[in-house]
C-alpha cells in the first residue's frame, strides 16, 4: 500500500504560481511513476504531468507546457507540481497518483495507469 497526501493548494489571482506537493508513505519506491491530474467541476478527470521513475523524465499535458513543472525528490519520497502563470482555467481539484506498473509510452495520461491516489487539493484561480 502506498498512502498519498497533496498539499499546497489555495485560493490565487490569475499570473501567480504555486507549488503542490505530493507526499507519499508506505511501499513507496523510487522506480514508480507518478503523476498530477485535476477536475474540474462538471468535467473528467485530466492528465496534467507526470513522472517516470528512476530516470525521471517528464511529460506534459499540453495545456500546462511551459507553465508547469513536475519534479520529485525520492530520498523524501515527495513529488512536486511547480505551476506558474496561472490561468482561471486552471481551477480544479489537484489529484496525485503512483503507478507501481512499469509502462512504455502514453500509458502514464490515463487515469487507469495509476494505483494509489491521493485526497485531492483545491486549486482556485481568480480573474
Amino acid at each position: 500500500q502506498v498512502q498519498l497526501v497533496e498539499s499546497g493548494g489555495g485560493l490565487v489571482q490569475a499570473g501567480d504560481s504555486l507549488r503542490l506537493s505530493c507526499a507519499a508513505s508506505g511501499r513507496t519506491s523510487s522506480s514508480y511513476g507518478m503523476g498530477w491530474f485535476r477536475q474540474a467541476p462538471g468535467k473528467e478527470r485530466e492528465f496534467v504531468a507526470c513522472i517516470r521513475g528512476s530516470g525521471g523524465s517528464t511529460n506534459y499535458a499540453d495545456s500546462v507546457k511551459g507553465r508547469f513543472a513536475i519534479s520529485r525528490d525520492n530520498a523524501k519520497s515527495t513529488m512536486y507540481l511547480q505551476m506558474n502563470s496561472l490561468k482561471p482555467e486552471d481551477t480544479a481539484v489537484y489529484y496525485c497518483a503512483v503507478a507501481t506498473t512499469y509502462y512504455s509510452g502514453s500509458v502514464y495520461y490515463t487515469p487507469n495507469a495509476y494505483d494509489y491516489w491521493g485526497q485531492g487539493t483545491q486549486v482556485t484561480v481568480s480573474s
